[in-house]
């Protein structure tokens, strides 16, 4: 268990907060959250939680301030076992460390042991392994949460356990919404945010250009580059190429926020659509981008041109200094509306015909504009000015 017992201090120390890496940067910064994602997972057994999402964003912090307040809360410190399996590669590595584990939760006679498998996704096929100890029985009285950084390796995997998963839940991480950060940030509710609209749009200007990552919101050294060291890592694992990525990046941002095709990127870049359509899944797949397709009534038009949008104006800030190219601020101001009810409505499109509406997402149609608009539109669409987004925003 040696190489359990140097991630584990809170089995050998009541101070442990303090040897812990991750806790001691959460608390050496002026601007910290515990998030709300942690209240929701499970921890009673039988639960197989999956937890995923955008690199950077605190996931295994999360987990260690998880821990903090199970052992608050009076559970045995023995109890909890966290696996670091960010380096781990080989399947029958991961078995072994799986064996080892179950051993030691059988030699310490713990019942109701609380297991956390951190960015597991780095291993191929990891969930044979899981699910072949589970169906023997070995965690019959444990709670399990594995996490990742991408749908990669989590991608339909819950399907892979049915009925196995008990009380468990799946949770996405994200980058704090504009809401969450204007809260945090400016120390206020959204209820006193609405009625001081100055102190509101000037925290959106700061969110236009901090987004919602622990490390951007404290304006981190290298923040940018860290970022980009991150998606790299995410690049070379799955095999692609990261000069693909930069190049599809740098169309992308001369071309958004308007529709448009992956013939139109393939031209620029000297590749094949499908080769772009590939890439673009993959960084939908990382929580970088996603896609509004063409909507019309009911109908939902995935041919014809689609919008991307980056999903964090952080993330867009990074990919711009990356890539050595700028963007309209137009496309920052409707990619943070696009997210914002992505994250609400799941679903989000745009319209086209006589008249283009920006976003359509269940019963909003938003068309954005940088000034005040002079022309009409059907009165069922609502049309925001850059200082008027923060209050819809604060208040969808």
């Amino acid at each position: 268990m040696e190489t359990f017992n140097n991630i584990n201090p809170w089995w050998f120390y009541d101070n442990w907060e303090d040897k812990d890496k991750h806790l001691r940067e959460w608390n050496s910064q002026k601007i910290k959250w515990v998030p709300e994602w942690i209240k929701e997972v499970g921890l009673e057994p039988f639960s197989l939680n999956f937890v995923y999402g955008t690199r950077q964003t605190g996931k295994t912090t999360g987990i260690k301030l998880l821990i903090r307040e199970m052992i608050k809360r009076g559970k045995d410190p023995e109890e909890i076992y966290y696996l670091d399996l960010d380096y781990i590669t080989s399947l029958s590595e991961f078995r072994k460390i799986l064996e080892e584990l179950i051993k030691e939760m059988k030699k310490r006679r713990k019942e109701n042991g609380v297991v956390f498998l951190d960015e597991v996704t780095a291993i191929d096929e990891w969930w044979r392994i899981l699910k072949y100890f589970i169906d023997s029985g070995e965690f019959q009285n444990a709670a399990i949460t594995v996490t990742g950084s991408s749908l990669i390796g989590l991608t339909k995997i819950p399907e892979k356990f049915p009925g196995r998963r008990g009380k468990g839940k799946e949770i996405v991480v994200m980058p704090l919404s504009y809401p969450e950060f204007a809260e945090i940030k400016g120390k206020k509710t959204k209820e006193d945010l609405l009625f001081d609209t100055r102190l509101a749009y000037a925290l959106f200007e700061e969110y236009l250009k901090l987004g919602g990552f622990p490390r951007s919101i404290n304006e981190g050294p290298n923040s940018k580059e860290t970022l980009i060291q991150s998606i790299l890592s995410e690049i070379y694992r799955a095999g692609k190429r990261a000069d693909l990525v930069q190049n599809i990046f740098y169309s992308l941002l001369d071309k958004i926020p308007s529709a448009l095709s992956f013939n139109s990127i393939a031209g620029d870049i000297g590749v094949s659509h499908n080769t772009v359509e590939e890439y673009i899944n993959f960084l939908i797949d990382l929580f970088l981008v996603d896609v509004a397709y063409l909507k019309r009534g009911d109908e939902i038009i995935k041919r014809k041109e689609k919008k991307v949008f980056f999903r964090d104006p952080f993330i867009l800030q990074a990919v711009s200094w990356w890539v050595n190219k700028e963007f309209d601020k137009s496309a920052l101001l409707e990619n943070v509306v696009q997210e914002h009810l992505r994250r609400k409505v799941e679903n989000v499109y745009y319209f086209k015909n006589s008249v283009e509406i920006d976003v359509i997402a269940g019963e909003y149609k938003i068309e954005i504009k940088s000034k005040r608009q002079h022309r009409s539109y059907p009165k069922d669409v609502k049309v925001l000015n850059e200082e008027e987004i923060p209050i819809f925003l604060l208040r969808v």
